[in-house]
């Protein structure tokens, strides 16, 4: 019984080598190294390429000279009042999803908002003790 399993696995191991053999030679070959590099030049070209084209097309990335937005104040789910500089004027502004509608000219400017200070971690409490505190106030 045994010689004669060994025999037909012999003959179905003969039979599907040539089948293997065929499907390993159209199986697609992994690129190489040339192949690598080529696609990583045309990716930075496609790159490039975008880049310019976005500088080309008007009204592109672009920020208008002489106009600043001060301060946004959102009103809404689409409403806000906006503050403008422009040319040393600034105005108020009204924005809402059907326009824009000048609501002011501030006779003078708005005082420049002060930059967020990070804390000082010397005045921050000891995490240790306040957990301690707090396990023992619970317990």
């Amino acid at each position: 019984m045994i010689p004669l399993l060994a025999a037909a696995a012999q003959s179905v191991a003969t039979a599907a080598r040539p089948v293997a053999q065929q499907s390993a030679a159209h199986a697609p070959a992994t690129p190489g190294l040339f192949g690598a590099f080529l696609a990583l030049l045309l990716v930075l070209g496609l790159i490039l390429g975008l880049a310019w084209l976005l500088r080309r097309l008007p009204g592109g990335l672009r920020t208008a000279e002489g106009l600043r937005v001060v301060g946004s104040l959102p009103l809404g789910a689409k409403e806000r009042l906006v503050v403008v500089e422009v040319g040393g004027r600034q105005l108020l502004l009204g924005v809402t999803s059907a326009g824009i509608s000048l609501l002011h000219d501030l006779p003078e400017p708005l005082p420049p908002a002060e930059p967020p200070r990070l804390p000082n971690l010397k005045d921050l409490p000891n995490f240790a003790q306040l957990l301690s505190q707090r396990l023992r106030k619970d317990a």
